[in-house]
């Protein structure tokens, strides 16, 4: 999610750079406006985005929502100092509904997405997401629950891996990694990811490790992405916190990769967009917009950001308003 260097003090502050933060201001900045402002951060991490938030007006409250409870520790310490304007819950964000109906809440001015792994996540060694060293292949973003990239790593079928590997990760040689991470674990399981690496630089052909980066980047990525379901999770997460937007309210998303950000676009797009059938004369008010798009395609960020955060070179911020009552049509994104 956003920069950090092994070795910094362990504090979330000094950890964290929040990525695009004047932007993501800007656009959500007339909805934390509005008194009694509710604002949920559906991936809170380190709190960077979220003091922002709590900073920019003093009658706003705040729901933080992680799956990692190391992030909610560090981040709970980072906005103590707002006392009882803050709500931190565990749980995924795609279970938005389950948590603001415990807090009694129907509706929220704003809402914010930060997706993808963060920067605790990947310095964190013995987590197993970076490929730079040889750690435990966890790569859980809640280490408390379900299977592992081990776990994957050893009992996937070679066909189950190599969709993983090609859908989640565009690698080029998936099939020919599953066979030989199938050939492998015959052998020896997986555990940690020194051996994986190692495989994977025996795999890929050397001309595409020359141009191509790091020959275990598309790889990991798969694995994680499988782990922690982060996709079909995002699928489930932006319809139900879209329903959750009040009329004048705002969402902002800040995706990392190609596959999440065409999620976040085509959610918001289906929202902008009137759903009256093409055969009728005129817009009834049911068919009309929900939302009106608030960037022109997607935000990238500046080049003074990139020199400060190289890890936010990927990234894009769509963000979008409500301005009418939503159709409570629950579901996914396709």
């Amino acid at each position: 999610m956003s920069d950090a260097q092994e070795g910094d003090p362990v504090d979330a502050a000094s950890r964290h750079v929040p990525v695009m933060l004047d932007e993501v201001l800007e656009l959500l900045a007339p909805a934390l406006a509005v008194p009694g402002a509710i604002h949920v951060d559906g991936t809170l991490g380190m709190g960077g985005h979220a003091e922002a938030v709590l900073e920019a007006d003093p009658q706003v409250r705040l729901v933080g929502i992680d799956r990692d409870p190391q992030a909610l520790d560090l981040a709970g310490e980072r906005l103590a100092r707002f006392g009882d304007r803050v709500t931190l819950v565990h749980a995924v964000n795609d279970e938005i509904d389950e948590v603001l109906e415990g807090l009694g809440l129907e509706t929220v001015t704003s809402a914010f997405f930060d997706l993808g792994v963060s920067s605790l996540q990947l310095d964190e060694t013995e987590r197993g997401f970076a490929y730079a060293h040889d750690a435990p292949l966890d790569m859980r973003m809640d280490p408390t629950t379900g299977p592992t990239a081990a776990d994957v790593l050893n009992t996937y079928e070679a066909r189950d891996l190599s969709r993983v590997l090609s859908e989640y990760g565009e690698e080029r040689f998936a099939r020919k990694i599953a066979g030989a991470i199938v050939r492998e674990r015959e052998v020896t399981p997986f555990v940690t990811s020194g051996p994986l690496v190692e495989l994977l630089r025996r795999t890929i052909p050397a001309a595409t490790q020359k141009g191509g980066g790091h020959p275990a980047k598309r790889t990991f990525q798969a694995l994680r992405i499988e782990v922690n379901e982060e996709l079909s999770g995002w699928r489930r997460a932006l319809p139900a916190a879209l329903d959750r937007i009040a009329v004048g309210g705002r969402l902002a998303v800040l995706s990392f990769h190609s596959l999440e950000d065409r999620i976040t676009k085509r959610g918001l797009a289906a929202g902008a967009a009137s759903t009256t059938p093409p055969d009728l004369p005129v817009e009834l008010p049911e068919h009309a917009p929900e939302l009106r798009l608030l960037t022109r395609g997607a935000l990238t960020p500046t080049e003074s950001e990139l020199g400060t955060n190289p890890r936010s070179a990927s990234v894009r911020l769509r963000a979008a308003e409500r301005i009418r009552v939503p159709r409570r049509t629950k579901g996914t994104v396709r």
